[in-house]
């Protein structure tokens, strides 16, 4: 996957391109498969790090959720995501349970008799880590690792561990780790003799100097105050990475490119339509999450307009709020788009569901009013009474299958209706030394016709703002065209 953001291209490099088969990132699927996690890791209780001990590896899990609303199927498919989500992390599912509750014990999350049938649950299948289909408080954590004895991990640690494996550019990895520290500082806590460990003094020692014979801190705090510093070094770099970002987006909004992002549920093949689209060979993998690093290339509309069209991270349900704040800088692609294109897989059993807790992601980031353009992914293989469902309930959508390249003759004209109009009409000659602008002209805007005349290139188009204004065309604010 290239890195290199776009403005820092030629611009002349960027020509429209031909749409063939999806590429797959073959050399980065092969090292990502590579370093999946090893089983048979021991996960005992040792005397490691918080976070250490938190990593999921390869492991035998047991799942449990409860069911507060909704109908059991819903949260059969809840549990069944998390399962899913386990197994992307590199995890052998063993089991999974669900108890009716209307709202989660305080104490252990699940009833007191639910948390005994765990530990039968674990005993029986000799699993060595439970995860819970929701976020624990620090006390429910503890309490349910005092009762089942073993490993407890909840949802949002998972999805956080998840990221963790599948980030790989310098910004990806510092957003995942603020959101890992973000969580795990309240959670912090001591187990066996782990607790008492001094970091430092020596109680009752000849030696030292006054202040240093105390008892020192002991490992949590320790813990706290590294993390503490770690967050604030995390904050300021991330800080520098998203004046970067917004250096490129307003230097793309300057120039009058329009930018369309690709938004949706995890898994529902954005940037296989990415792939199809532009050929930018992105990673495609049939794996939750498999893309975090947002990938921006410039395409062109069937009629030879120039647009961006932006990758970005998948969306789930219950996203941890830890991420959505780590992965502002990245999101801010979606807000400041002038389309957001919303994949749906229409072979999911309930898509609707997805459309929702898409939207609810995109309502708190801010990019609910971004217009938006539903696109049907995966035609070939989704069910045609879904699909007619789905084209009942948005209207304003498109059916389409990245894996065979069904459909996309319409996305692609629905992406340039949809595209913002922002554009002046100008009929002007040009220079012969200044071939530049009737090429921008061409890559930026809407060409009605060119003359070559005596003087130049006589041009009549319709172009952004910034370029008539290099024209020579005097811009009234009141005229968008």
């Amino acid at each position: 996957m290239r890195d290199d953001p776009v403005d820092d291209l030629d611009a002349d490099e960027f020509e429209p391109v031909e749409r063939r088969d999806v590429g797959t990132g073959d050399y980065e699927l092969e090292e990502r498969h590579a370093l999946r996690r090893v089983a048979g890791l021991s996960t005992e209780l040792e005397d490691v790090t918080e976070v250490e001990y938190r990593q999921v590896r390869l492991e035998r899990v047991v799942l449990a959720g409860i069911w507060s609303q909704g109908t059991a199927r819903d949260a059969e498919r809840s549990l069944a995501e998390l399962a899913l989500l386990a197994e992307t992390a590199g995890s052998e599912v063993l089991e999974g349970l669900i108890q009716r509750r209307d709202t989660p014990d305080p104490a252990t999350y699940l009833g007191s008799g639910k948390v005994k049938e765990l530990r039968e649950i674990v005993v029986a299948t000799h699993a060595d880590t439970v995860i819970v289909d929701g976020e624990l408080s620090p006390g429910q954590l503890r309490q349910l690792e005092e009762i089942v004895k073993v490993k407890v991990v909840d949802r949002t640690w998972l999805i956080l561990d998840i990221f963790a494996q599948h980030a790989r550019s310098r910004e990806g990895r510092a957003q995942v780790s603020l959101a890992q520290m973000q969580y795990l500082l309240p959670r912090l806590r001591g187990w066996g003799e782990s607790l008492s460990r001094q970091a430092g003094g020596r109680a009752g020692g000849q030696s030292g100097g006054v202040g240093t014979r105390g008892p020192g801190e002991t490992k949590i705090e320790t813990d706290r105050r590294r993390i503490r510093a770690q967050m604030t070094r995390l904050r300021r770099e991330l800080k520098e990475m998203e004046k970067s970002r917004t250096t490129q987006r307003a230097a793309r909004h300057r120039a009058g490119t329009p930018a369309v992002a690709i938004a949706g549920y995890t898994n529902a093949g954005k940037s296989s339509l990415l792939n199809r689209i532009t050929d930018a060979g992105v990673l495609v993998e049939n794996s939750l999450f498999a893309t975090l690093d947002p990938t921006v290339r410039r395409t062109k509309t069937p009629n030879g307009r120039e647009y961006t069209i932006a990758d970005t991270v998948g969306f789930v349900r219950h996203l941890p709020h830890q991420l959505i704040e780590a992965f502002r800088s990245t999101l801010d692609e979606v807000v400041d788009a002038d389309l957001i294109v919303h994949v749906v897989d229409g072979s999911d059993d309930a898509p609707e569901e997805q459309i929702a807790a898409v939207r609810e992601v995109l309502n708190e980031i801010g990019a609910g009013q971004v217009r938006e353009l539903i696109v049907i992914n995966k035609a070939d293989i989704a069910d045609p009474e879904t699909i007619a469902a789905l084209l009942s309930r948005e209207p304003h959508s498109v059916v389409v299958s990245a894996a065979t390249g069904f459909g996309f003759d319409e996305l692609l004209q629905a992406i340039e209706t949809d595209l913002p109009s922002h554009l002046i009409e100008v009929d002007v000659v040009v220079p012969y030394s200044r071939g530049d602008l009737v090429s921008r002209a061409h890559r930026q805007g809407e060409v009605i016709e060119i003359e070559h005349v005596e003087a130049g290139t006589r041009l009549h188009a319709r172009v952004p703002k910034a370029l008539a204004g290099e024209l020579g065309v005097t811009i009234d604010d009141g005229v968008d065209g």
